[in-house]
């Protein structure tokens, strides 16, 4: 299995409840996990989880762990930066069928590697990227 990039709910339930993924996703992420492939989570999944940490949506523990995880130099998990080859991406990803923002980045960061997308989210999965769900 090659490596993905996983928007931020695939990245929080890959993490904390593994059965609220698909079976599709769930083999994608372990397989890219298994074969020594990377599971790309962007920046701004960090951050949204910190927000929704914040707002009560998320307990402590999630952002716990996804920190945990991503600081493991041997771990699958690695942290897709922000950068001006994502930004341009962006220009790719229609903001009519995917408006919000960190979504968009996510989206771009996922073109910007050209790697599939692991995301239930439906607006991301209309785009022309490759995503598994």
């Amino acid at each position: 299995m090659a490596a993905v990039v996983a928007d931020t709910h695939t990245a929080v339930w890959y993490l904390s409840d593994p059965t609220l993924l698909s079976p599709s996703a769930l083999n994608a992420l372990d397989g890219a996990a298994q074969a020594g492939d990377s599971i790309y989570v962007a920046s701004i999944s960090l951050v949204e989880v910190v927000y929704l940490v914040e707002k009560g949506r998320l307990p402590q523990t999630a952002l716990d762990r996804l920190h945990e995880f991503l600081a493991d130099v041997n771990g699958a998990l690695v942290l897709a930066p922000l950068d001006l080859g994502v930004a341009r991406a962006m220009q790719d990803i229609p903001r009519d069928i995917v408006p919000d923002m960190p979504d968009r980045i996510i989206a771009a960061t996922a073109q910007y590697l050209n790697l599939p997308l692991v995301t239930r989210d439906a607006a991301l999965r209309a785009t022309s990227l490759a995503t598994i769900w």
